[in-house]
C-alpha cells in the first residue's frame, strides 16, 4: 500500500501550496510512506487523478485540484478529508494505516475497544 499525494509544483495559488506543504510535512514530520505526484510536470499525473476522483468528490465546475491523497488506486480525499482526520487524532484509519503503538490514534482506538 502505497500513499499517493497529487500535488501541483507550480500552483499560482497560495492556499493550495500552503494546503499541499500542510500534507507533506505531516506525513514526512510522522515518517509516513509516500509518493508525491506532481500533476503540474506529468500529464498522466494530472490525467491519472482527474479520472480517479470519484464524481461525489469533483467541484460543480471546473477540474479537481491538488492536493489530493490515495492509497495506491483508493480515493482516500482532498485537503479538507486529511484536515478533519488529523484534528481528530484518526489520520493513520484516514490513510488506510494501521496506528503506530504510542500515537495518539493508536492509544484512542485502544480506548474505544477496551
Amino acid at each position: 500500500m502505497v500513499i499517493k499525494v497529487y500535488i501541483a509544483s507550480s500552483s499560482g495559488s497560495t492556499a493550495i501550496k500552503k494546503q499541499q506543504q500542510d500534507v507533506l510535512g505531516f506525513l514526512e514530520a510522522n515518517k509516513i510512506e509516500f509518493e508525491e505526484k506532481d500533476i503540474a510536470a506529468n500529464e498522466e499525473n494530472r490525467k491519472w487523478m482527474r479520472e480517479n476522483v470519484p464524481e461525489d468528490s469533483r467541484p460543480a465546475s471546473g477540474n479537481p485540484l491538488p492536493p489530493r491523497l490515495f492509497n495506491d488506486s483508493r480515493y482516500l480525499g482532498d485537503y479538507n478529508a486529511f484536515f478533519e482526520a488529523r484534528e481528530n487524532n484518526a489520520v493513520y484509519a484516514f490513510l488506510g494505516l494501521t496506528a503506530p503503538p504510542g500515537s495518539k490514534e493508536a492509544e484512542a482506538l485502544a480506548k474505544q475497544q477496551a
